[in-house]
């Protein structure tokens, strides 16, 4: 630093001029924003502060003078103003800046000042992994913390109020018809909630009672809704129940019916009926005959499948109809076959796969479940399962490329109104693929094939165990002996108890199964949670009290 006699800027004031030539002060300076168009601060930017006393004494007096955007500021103050830690510079230096010549004490602040920097740079590294290893650890944790609430215990500790709410709820349910937004949502469900998942937390409080009861659709002998239905769908947790013809003879008296049994039932019920059109009407009482799915083929017309499906799904739910057993995606191979007079659309896979899509779209869309017939295939049976066990002999090959493909189609469709809610199997033997059992109790068809090869999740009902092909070792089995069959093959619900007793009966031979071991536990959860899942994603549940 080099100190000129200055011109004096008034009369009367001696202060020395003061040029700063010291190169790390104007180093220093350029660092600063404040010094990139000037090394002469205003005096706004500096306060006014107590002149050393040991500065020389003619520049002590009218200090604030060295503030004036006229002057250069003196390089002592400029430090002062600049560098405003300079006292703890001091202290770290353990000397008084005023004890020192001005050129030993710039030196030694910058000294001190690179140290603290050097140091500031040494912690940093440090405090970046500190903070990357705890922002690591609360990842961690909450993983953890969601695995808990996704696997139900969590949830089960914190809102155990919230579950005895919705599990002892006992209230009547009925089904409103999907609005825009719940159809999109059908459409993007792998985009939302895991239903299954809260199936599972759901299934969890419930007894093995009520976990029972969820896999059986019963039927029932009566016109009308009677007390022996009220006890299946109440005290015997039935899971669904199917209407035939003669249960429908009104509209008012249909809905009426299906609103005593939402009611009464403590869960929601799958309320299903056969409506195919054609030779398969349950609704002939109440609405115009339908089209069969051959004369939807033989129209050339998707937009005629699109139609009736929409119309199916509109005169369904306004009886209170959720569920409708169709549409039969069989193929035809057998001219006037027992199993496909009018009842299948069209002779090949790909046909049926073009017009049994827009139907089943349409009808899911509108908030139906569908449930597509009759896996693994009847399209060559000769005869009517009703009366008899088919058999089908034909190649494994064929019947993978044929009778197999459009059930593969729509399980791994990517349109998710054409994946079916339902899926429900029958008896018919193919020995080329399992020679010993029918398909609807073989574990190769309904677990290897179905489920693992194929990818299905959802539920699988059987047909009506009281038919003639529930056929083993070349006998009969009772309707108790072929559910713990079908169960045990991979089915989920089980179709053909007509009325309590024989309700009764089927519940104790699967109870009698859970404790001897022929039926695990894991095996009905998993079945009462694909059932409750479906009945979530379908807005069955939660439900509005119906009107009667």
């Amino acid at each position: 630093m080099t100190i000129d006699k200055p011109e004096p800027p008034h009369k009367g004031n001696n202060n020395p001029k003061i040029t700063m030539t010291d190169p790390s002060l104007s180093s220093a300076s350029a660092r600063r924003p404040d010094a990139a168009t000037s090394r002469q601060p205003s005096i706004q930017q500096f306060s006014p502060v107590t002149p050393d006393p040991n500065f020389p004494e003619n520049v002590t007096g009218k200090h604030e003078a060295w503030m004036a955007t006229s002057r250069p500021m003196p390089a002592q103050e400029y430090q002062k103003g600049n560098w405003r830690n300079l006292e703890l510079s001091a202290k770290l230096a353990r000397v008084k800046p005023s004890a020192r010549p001005q050129t030993t004490r710039r030196a030694s602040f910058q000294a001190q000042l690179g140290l603290m920097m050097r140091r500031r740079q040494r912690r940093s590294p440090f405090i970046v992994v500190v903070s990357l290893v705890l922002l690591v650890a609360l990842v961690l944790i909450s993983g953890l913390i969601g695995e808990r609430v996704l696997s139900g215990t969590a949830f089960l500790d914190s809102g155990a109020a919230l579950l005895n709410l919705v599990t002892n709820h006992k209230g009547p349910a009925v089904q409103q018809p999907l609005n825009a937004q719940q159809i999109s949502a059908r459409r993007h469900l792998a985009m939302r909630m895991n239903y299954k998942q809260l199936a599972g937390l759901y299934v969890s409080r419930m007894t093995l009672d009520e976990k029972l009861g969820q896999l059986i659709m019963v039927e029932y002998n009566d016109s009308f809704y009677s007390p022996d239905l009220d006890t299946m769908v109440n005290q015997l947790h039935a899971g669904g129940v199917i209407m035939y013809e003669f249960q429908m003879q009104t509209a008012d008296q249909t809905r009426q019916d299906i609103a005593k049994m939402q009611k009464n039932a403590k869960l929601p019920l799958f309320v299903s009926t056969d409506e195919e059109g054609g030779i398969v009407q349950r609704l002939r009482n109440i609405y115009p005959s339908r089209p069969s799915a051959l004369s939807i083929y033989e129209s050339g017309n998707q937009d005629m499948a699109a139609q009736q499906g929409h119309q199916l799904a509109h005169d369904l739910l306004a009886l209170g109809i959720n569920t409708n057993l169709a549409p039969d995606v069989d193929v035809a191979l057998v001219p006037n076959g027992p199993n496909q007079v009018t009842r299948t659309f069209g002779y090949s896979a790909d046909s049926v796969i073009k017009f049994a899509g827009p139907y089943m779209q349409a009808l899911q869309g509108d908030g139906v479940i569908a449930c597509i017939k009759h896996f693994p295939g009847l399209g060559a049976s000769t005869i009517d399962a009703h009366f008899g066990l088919p058999v089908i002999n034909r190649t494994k090959e064929q019947i993978y490329q044929v009778e197999l493909a459009p059930f593969k189609h729509f399980i791994q469709s990517p349109d998710k109104l054409e994946n079916p809610g339902m899926i429900m199997p029958t008896d018919v033997l193919m020995p080329a693929i399992d020679p010993k059992l029918p398909a609807e109790l073989s574990p190769t068809f309904m677990t290897d094939i179905l489920r693992k090869e194929f990818g299905y999740d959802g539920v699988v009902l059987t047909d009506a165990l009281y038919m003639q092909g529930v056929v083993v070792d070349g006998k009969q089995i009772s309707m108790p002996q072929a559910a713990v069959l079908a169960l045990k093959a991979g089915d989920d619900m089980i179709l053909g108890p007509s009325g309590s007793d024989q309700m009764h009966a089927m519940l104790d031979a699967l109870k009698a199964a859970v404790q001897d071991g022929t039926l695990t536990q894991a095996r009905i959860d998993e079945a009462a949670t694909r059932i409750i899942a479906l009945k979530m994603q379908s807005h069955l549940m939660p439900a509005v009290a119906p009107q009667l």
